[in-house]
């Protein structure tokens, strides 16, 4: 049996874990990240590496890779962080610095791309072929594509940012520095942002989620619009249908361009159920008017959770 281990290094967690070939962890670790710190956020790595290392010396089958999902654009030789938005990374040759500590072979890839490949391999898409488009809607919007049974990953490493297509001109202004992207319409940041432009225009509507927020709108956090929707607050059921419909919008852009077999959507806000999944399914339907007369990829909820950096990142270390 082959063993690899999967690091996950975001803003604010790194996660570990030994992985086998049928995607299980078998043991893992994690430490918080020093996101301010290049060489403290790199020590950590090797931490955690080579505690898991440490660990397993005891058994009999080998650890041969090692794979690390880091929040970020990488080369495409797969070993150079270019940039990070949440890490203090700027050109960090992370693989040949984690390579030379811990004495094995090492991958780096986009953090997106490796919770993708994960459940292309294992999770809500293992039963596709050979394609697949994710996106990870959390407080950004993320993605990764799979086609040929191969991540795409483009010319210079760094394709599938789908969460910067332009979606509204002279919409929004996005932290990549563009107007009208994805991501400020689709994702957990949008969630609050509707939701509090919600219980201002309408506080009769938002009895519930201004109860958790303690009467103060600016204090409406995600988790409360995810908490007052469950139990049918109004304002923020609607917000949820806002960030919905501009997914559908996405996932069938995906779909006319790329027709996958397979469209998944992942990350912290696809807890939230059939309150997001609900209007995707029904913007992404109403979207493809041909949808009568040729198939179309379903759209699936991820299934491996907070596992999928670490089994991603392991697999593809594997390969």
């Amino acid at each position: 049996m082959t063993l690899t281990i999967g690091v996950d290094v975001g803003g604010t967690k790194v996660a570990a874990g030994i992985v086998d070939m049928a995607g299980e962890v078998l043991a893992e670790t994690r430490r918080d990240t020093p996101a301010d710190d290049v060489a403290k956020t790199r020590d950590v790595i090797i931490e955690v590496v080579a505690e898991l290392l440490a660990r397993h010396q005891s058994q009999p089958e080998p650890i041969t890779a090692v794979g690390i999902g880091a929040a970020g654009w990488i080369d495409a030789t797969r070993s150079v962080v270019l940039f990070a938005p949440n890490i203090a990374w700027r050109n960090e040759p992370l693989r040949d610095y984690v390579s030379a500590a811990v004495d094995l072979p090492v991958v780096v890839e986009n953090d997106a791309n490796v919770a993708a490949w994960a459940e292309f391999r294992y999770g809500a898409g293992r039963d596709a072929s050979d394609s697949m488009v994710m996106f990870t809607i959390g407080t950004g919007v993320g993605g990764g594509i799979v086609l040929g049974g191969e991540l795409l990953r483009g010319a210079n490493g760094i394709a599938a940012e789908l969460g910067h297509m332009l979606s509204v001109p002279e919409g929004h202004l996005c932290g990549c520095g563009r107007l009208g992207c994805i991501e400020q319409y689709a994702s957990g940041s949008a969630l609050v942002r509707f939701a509090r432009a919600g219980a201002r225009q309408e506080p009769a509507r938002a009895t519930g989620l201004l109860e958790l927020a303690g009467g103060d709108v600016e204090a409406v956090t995600g988790r409360m619009v995810t908490a007052a929707a469950k139990a049918g607050d109004g304002v923020s059921c609607a917000a949820f249908a806002q960030i919905g419909w501009w997914l559908g919008i996405s996932l069938a852009d995906m779909a006319q361009i790329l027709d996958p077999e397979t469209l998944v959507v992942g990350g912290g806000v696809v807890d939230a159920g059939d309150l997001l999944l609900g209007p995707t399914r029904r913007s992404y339907l109403e979207a493809l008017a041909q949808r009568g007369r040729i198939p179309v990829a379903d759209i699936r909820p991820a299934e491996l959770g907070n596992t999928a950096g670490v089994v991603g990142a392991a697999d593809l270390a594997r390969r």
